[in-house]
């Protein structure tokens, strides 16, 4: 998603509205949980103000990620929202804390700050609702079984066993 700099210095002050769908297919070729990336839907609006452009957009989209139990594919919808600062001023350079971009030439490429927000949205796991998924899951293979226990065993530390067995004296409530 590219923006000659020539439009937002002729809307000036007014915002300059835009959107489209932006292919964003690479990330799933990263080293990353992303199986498969739908294209992204953009929207928002950008304002000129001195040599810095403003950009306040949304990203709609869906990526697919790997089920945590069972490695089956996971749709995944999010919705961003955010803000990017650009300067257009050939002495700005920008720093490692700085949340203003350089622009160099006569375009700014939105793309590479798509990507980013969208990597930025990849959840540390999900997990599958689909109760066929979970059913059909492998729960044994090669030297391992899946084994789920609801039941917590109650186990004494081993440096408190004496105190314990002071409690469990049935004789402490008649000695008062």
């Amino acid at each position: 998603m590219k923006f000659p700099i020539q439009k937002f210095k002729i809307n000036g002050s007014s915002p300059y509205y835009f959107e489209e769908f932006v292919n964003v297919s690479e990330l799933e070729e990263m080293n990353n949980d992303i199986r498969k990336m739908k294209p992204v839907h953009v929207k928002g609006q950008g304002t000129m103000q001195g040599n810095e452009i403003t950009l306040d957009f949304t990203i709609d989209g869906e990526m697919v990620l790997p089920c945590a139990r069972t490695l089956a594919d996971v749709p995944y919808p999010f919705h961003i929202k955010t803000k990017e600062i650009f300067s257009t001023s050939p002495y700005y350079k920008e720093g490692d804390e700085s949340e203003i971009h350089p622009i160099d030439g006569e375009i700014l490429d939105l793309t590479p700050y798509i990507k980013e927000n969208v990597l930025l949205e990849v959840p540390f796991r999900v997990f599958s609702k689909d109760e066929k998924v979970l059913e059909n899951a492998i729960t044994k293979g090669e030297g391992w079984e899946l084994t789920v226990t609801d039941k917590v065993e109650k186990k004494v530390d081993p440096r408190l066993q004496k105190l314990q067995s002071l409690l469990d004296d049935d004789d402490i409530g008649e000695n008062r």
